[in-house]
């Protein structure tokens, strides 16, 4: 099916539908589950350099080996689902992985504890570059940027709750407790996501897996100026973002400001901004085209991440306020212009995008851990300044595409 055919096709589902409504709630809990998932750690780091006597830059390994990894099996996870199918695929990867954290809860040592982690980013594979995939091939065209949009804004979401979830619950009970039942409630979500997502219509199955064949389709994507492009971004977005966060919770921790547990879990409210500002990115960018939009983000992160260098919380709160909009603006805009550019190998192109995706967290995310250990709060806006910098650089040049 070209691209023609599918802005007409009336196998895709229209926006207004209930078919679309119950994608869009299925999506949501798909979201909120695997986001929550795994970055449901990132307000413990504090917590686990006093309960297993290690460094922040250990620390930030609970989240780090869990990216890591995660980027890795998207990268099988994308050619697994043209054998296997999508939708069984992501219900397999959100149960498992919160039964994953469920285990991280409970075991005894640091080291048991990462090992958990790196599960659960190996069988979270399944989900975003699947899901990337699924919303190219099922949604109507003309809906597709709002509706991508709107699948940031539950990821969103899920990542607010479970670091807001994990401060709070933290502070009342435990960080043990905290993730256990973050565990039960993502089980909860991942029936709930099977039991509405629609049956594939446009599906097309590929018997076997074909090695030279994803090989093959692999190495056309990175052949493709204008796929690179996105991959770069998508590897700069969560370089700033996830190093940005990452500190800010001891930064806050520390003297002047003494937060508690909660009152730093609380700085990840910022994540509505985020919520609002991908899904009205995704509509935007339908109408007035992505590079804007993308050189938009950008700009408000570099912004964002100049606020935070005074010690003054106001500037703080701005600041980490502007870089969770300009990242969600940013990533709402690369991640739905992934598929248009793919042809029918979708989940190939999406898996290359998350594999940069979530190596810019894991990669830049630990390396922030020296910056900061070297260069305190400094070094680590000298660091996202630069990429920030990189990313602006990458979207001024850019060639227009409204595809």
């Amino acid at each position: 099916m070209d691209e023609q055919q599918s802005i007409i096709s009336p196998t895709t589902i229209a926006r207004g539908t209930p078919e679309y409504r119950r994608a869009g709630l299925a999506f949501f809990l798909l979201g909120f589950a695997s986001f929550s998932l795994i970055y449901c750690v990132q307000p413990l780091l504090p917590a686990f350099t006093h309960a297993f006597s290690v460094t922040p830059a250990q620390s930030s390994l609970a989240l780090s080996l869990t990216t890591g990894l995660l980027a890795l099996s998207i990268l099988l996870a994308g050619a697994f689902s043209q054998a296997v199918g999508r939708r069984g695929l992501m219900f397999s990867s959100m149960a498992l992985a919160s039964i994953c954290n469920f285990i991280a809860a409970v075991v005894p040592d640091w080291h048991m504890l990462l090992i958990a982690r790196a599960a659960e980013g190996v069988v979270l594979g399944g989900v975003p570059a699947v899901a990337m995939a699924w919303l190219a091939e099922e949604i109507d065209k003309r809906h597709l940027g709002k509706t991508m949009g709107l699948y940031v804004g539950g990821t969103a979401f899920g990542a607010m709750m479970g670091r807001v979830g994990m401060g709070l619950l933290t502070e009342f009970t435990s960080w043990r407790m905290a993730m256990a039942v973050l565990g039960v409630l993502c089980l909860i979500a991942a029936v709930g996501f099977i039991l509405l997502l629609p049956e594939s219509k446009n599906f097309q199955r590929k018997p076997g897996l074909n090695l030279h064949f994803h090989l093959k389709t692999w190495s056309q994507h990175l052949k493709n100026p204008a796929l690179l492009r996105l991959y770069a971004t998508g590897f700069f977005l969560t370089s700033i973002f996830v190093t940005l966060f990452n500190y800010a919770t001891f930064r806050l921790s520390a003297e002047p400001f003494s937060f508690s547990q909660t009152q730093v879990s609380l700085i990840f409210c910022a994540f509505a901004f985020g919520i609002v500002s991908s899904s009205v990115a995704g509509g935007l960018a339908d109408r007035f085209g992505k590079k804007p939009l993308l050189i938009t983000g950008f700009i408000l992160m570099l912004a964002g991440v100049l606020c935070t260098i005074p010690a003054s919380l106001a500037s703080i709160i701005i600041g980490i306020i502007l870089v969770t909009t300009g990242f969600f603006v940013a990533h709402s805009v690369a991640s739905g212009s992934v598929g248009p550019l793919a042809g029918s190998t979708r989940g190939h192109a999406s898996s290359l995008y998350l594999l940069f995706y979530y190596m810019g967290s894991s990669i830049t995310g630990s390396v922030g851990g020296w910056f900061w250990l070297h260069g305190g709060w400094n070094a680590i806006v000298g660091l996202t300044v630069a990429i920030s910098a990189a990313g602006l650089f990458l979207a001024l040049f850019a060639k227009q595409n409204n595809n």
